[in-house]
Parts: structure tokens; sequence; C-alpha cells
């Protein structure tokens, strides 16, 4: 948005010169990943794990337990995250606090929609840090779906995105209540109890969140929209983990375009 913004404000300000256009363009950019926000505005660079942990404890008590596999997911996100001593003390004593009743999961999610500052690059890795946390069961509880989908809510993604998301992490994606279930439209159910990996060879269209049927310029709308979204270098200052996933997740983008396009034979 800063980009656009920019560019238009450039335009008018040189009067039509493209010299405009490209100046206002890039501080628009730069005023996107924070580079020229005053000091009091910048987004500290950590300030997103207590938050996280703290929602992440909340989801996985919101089905009454803790779960083995719900400790060894957050244990493994704190691994991944290359966490300080600190950091991760900090880290385990908040999923600790959001396990409480009574926690004020509005608050934490509010600390969040926060941080991320309404950029949907942010918000993406925000919720693909939680994945590995919200399958680690398999199927999605009727009240761990209402706290994503607060999340989701809060952070301005829509469900289908939310849905392309877990698609790219090997999730597979469909209606609660699938085969006779019933309960809100959009969680995630597994016949096993096991988390619910895709089959070998991720589906390009659910990646893309598109349906099979999608014409041609749907397909690539769709294509353009994800790479924007996700790309690492929108990303700022970030830790390095977030970056990571960030660039794994346009891999993924633009190895689910590649495969539609030579099965249409799309030029």
């Amino acid at each position: 948005m800063g980009k656009i913004i920019g560019a238009l404000v450039g335009v008018f300000l040189f009067r039509g010169n493209p010299f405009g256009l490209v100046l206002g363009g890039l501080i628009g950019h730069l005023w996107d990943i924070g580079a020229l926000r005053p000091l009091g505005m910048q987004r500290a660079r950590g300030s997103f794990i207590g938050p996280l942990f703290a929602l992440a404890g909340a989801i996985a008590k919101s089905d009454g337990r803790v779960s083995e596999q719900e400790i060894a997911a957050t244990e493994n996100l704190m691994t991944r995250m290359q966490m300080s001593p600190d950091q991760r003390a900090s880290a385990i004593e908040r999923f600790s606090a959001g396990k409480q009743t009574g926690f004020a999961v509005d608050q934490t999610i509010a600390e969040l929609r926060a941080w991320a500052g309404g950029r949907r690059d942010l918000a993406f890795l925000l919720l693909d840090m939680l994945l590995d946390v919200v399958y680690a069961e398999g199927p999605l509880s009727p009240n761990k779906f209402m706290l994503v989908r607060k999340l989701c809510a809060a952070l301005g993604v829509h469900e289908r995105e939310l849905a392309a998301l877990a698609a790219m992490r090997g999730y597979a994606y469909a209606a609660y209540g699938a085969g006779g279930g019933s309960g809100p439209q959009g969680s995630y159910r597994s016949g096993n109890g096991q988390a619910p990996r895709q089959p070998a060879g991720k589906d390009p269209y659910a990646v893309l969140g598109i349906t099979r049927d999608a014409h041609e310029r749907e397909i690539k709308r769709a294509y353009r929209k994800l790479i924007s979204q996700h790309h690492p270098d929108k990303l700022g200052d970030v830790p390095d983990e977030l970056k990571r996933r960030a660039e794994e997740r346009a891999r993924e983008i633009n190895a689910a375009y590649e495969r539609i396009r030579e099965e249409r034979g799309i030029k």
C-alpha cells in the first residue's frame, strides 16, 4: 500500500515525471518495511514472540488438555526460531499463561494484530508459525477452530487463504463435519487422529487457493497475488527463521504454479 500511495504522490509532486513515480514508489516501499517510521512506531523485532506462544498455549488447551504432540510442536517451533535461552524461557512462561482459565485471548490477538500492523505478509507468518501446534493432534476441535478463526479475522486473512497456507505446509483442508459430522464450516478432519497431511505431492490448486476448474486468468491472478503476499524481500527486520519460511512458501507457490502451467499448457 505504501508503494502505491508513494508513487501517486511522486507523480503529483513531479508533475507526471517518471522520476517522481520511481522515487515515490521507493519511499513507499521503505515505509512499508518500517525503515522510515519514527523510532516509536518501529516494529520490535521479537515483540510477537510473547503473544504468539501465549496464543499457542490457549489453542492447545482449548479442547481441555495439552497433549504431548502439542508440547512437542511448540518446542520444535522454539528450536526452529533459534531462540536465545532468555527468549525460550519467556516463550514457555507465556505458553503456560495461555493455558490458564480466563486467559485474555482477545488482548493477545490484539497484540499480534498490532505487531502485524495491517501487513498481510506478517499476518501469514504468524499463522504459519502456529499451524504445527494447531494441527498437532490432527482434527481441529470446535474450540480450536474458533480461536484460529478469530485470529484470522483480526489479521484480515480469509478462510480460503488459511486453507492455501495449510496446503503449503502439507496439511489437508476440508469442511468441518465432512462425512456426516457437524460443526463450524472450515475446520480440519482426519480419520486416524494424526495430523492430516496431504498425500505425497501437494495439490497445486490448493496451494494457490483455487479450484481445479479455475480459468487461466484466475490462476494467474491467484499466483501473482500470493507471490506478492509471501515475498521474503518485503519482510524487513524479522528473525531469520521467519524469512526462511517466507522463502519456502515462495518456492512452494512457484512450484505449484509451474505444475499447473505444465498440466494446462499455459504460457
